[in-house]
């Protein structure tokens, strides 16, 4: 999933912990297997190939998952959209750090994408394209539920403290850290970002669930002044522009995955709607003000070192 993938885990048996270690580990590399868009033999590489005319017969928990991900589409008002492939694709983020693409390219591949173009056949387990061009992109979702995966097989081994992390965007917390009440992990911006004198945005504390941040960041380059990263408005078909960073905790890591993704999409406007899809779901959200060239955070339920508009040190 072109990520790091780090497991801590706490036990009196180091050897058994170390199995269990290694089987969670092997667990998400079986998720790669099937989910990835970049491997030619994964069942979605398969769906892209001939979801159109179709249908392509995928395997039940798959099959589930696709489920899973058109209701996260529909309950995010298509915030979040698996249907972003073509769009991807066009800014050169499949494969490379990104471009903007001409804009004959860019309006192709914005006609390729919307949920409402994925059948799903629930008697066969089977899919289909109901327009040709359609590509799926699970890389908002499926980094997390291989980690929710990985954290079950912990769970059926008796594991009953770790903690685990892809790529430090999303994390699960099994249990609690000896001595601790919860697992405390940190939000931070990068230094650029970070208002002058400011470190850490936020400190979550996890005991059995999940935070997930995505941002603007990583997969990204230069346009003039802006920054353009790999996350992208499936309606508008432009990266994220004015939301830096939107965090969401929640016991899935699956959800926490999408939604946060969701939230960057939707900036502050969005976050009393995400957060209250699920009971007892938090997040936060920071926003670039160009205009005044101030750094705000806005936050549900998660208590913020800072939030007021900050001048950031770059």
């Amino acid at each position: 999933m072109a990520t790091r993938f780090e497991i801590v885990l706490h036990g009196a048996r180091p050897a058994a912990l170390r199995a269990a270690g290694e089987e969670a580990l092997d667990e998400i590399e079986r998720w790669e297997q099937r989910l990835s868009c970049h491997r030619p033999d994964s069942e979605i590489a398969a769906l892209n190939a001939h979801g159109y005319p179709g249908p392509v017969r995928l395997s039940p928990p798959v099959f589930r998952l696709l489920q899973w991900a058109h209701r996260l589409g529909e309950e995010t008002k298509g915030a979040f959209d698996i249907t972003v492939g073509p769009l991807m694709q066009a800014w050169g983020f499949k494969d490379g750090n990104g471009h903007r693409p001409p804009p004959q390219a860019l309006a192709a591949a914005r006609q390729q994408v919307g949920q409402q173009w994925l059948s799903l056949e629930e008697a066969s387990f089977s899919a289909r394209f109901q327009r040709p061009g359609l590509q799926l992109d699970l890389g908002a979702m499926g980094k997390g539920y291989a980690i929710e995966q990985a954290a079950r097989v912990l769970r059926e081994a008796g594991i009953t403290q770790a903690l685990l992390h892809g790529g430090t965007s999303t994390v699960t917390a099994l249990g609690a850290p000896p001595g601790g009440a919860a697992w405390p992990v940190s939000i931070e911006l990068p230094r650029a970002w970070q208002p002058a004198g400011l470190g850490s945005l936020a400190v979550v504390h996890l005991r059995d669930a999940s935070l997930s941040v995505s941002a603007i960041w990583g997969k990204c380059f230069h346009e003039g002044e802006s920054l353009r990263g790999h996350v992208l408005d499936p309606g508008s078909g432009e990266p994220v522009s004015g939301p830096l960073l939107a965090a969401i905790t929640a016991p899935s890591a699956t959800e926490t995955d999408a939604f946060s993704t969701a939230l960057l999409v939707a900036g502050e406007q969005g976050l009393g709607h995400i957060t209250g899809l699920r009971p007892g779901q938090r997040g936060l959200v920071v926003q670039h003000n160009p205009a005044e060239g101030t750094v705000a955070a806005f936050s549900q339920g998660i208590e913020l070192r800072w939030s007021a508009g900050r001048k950031p040190a770059h």
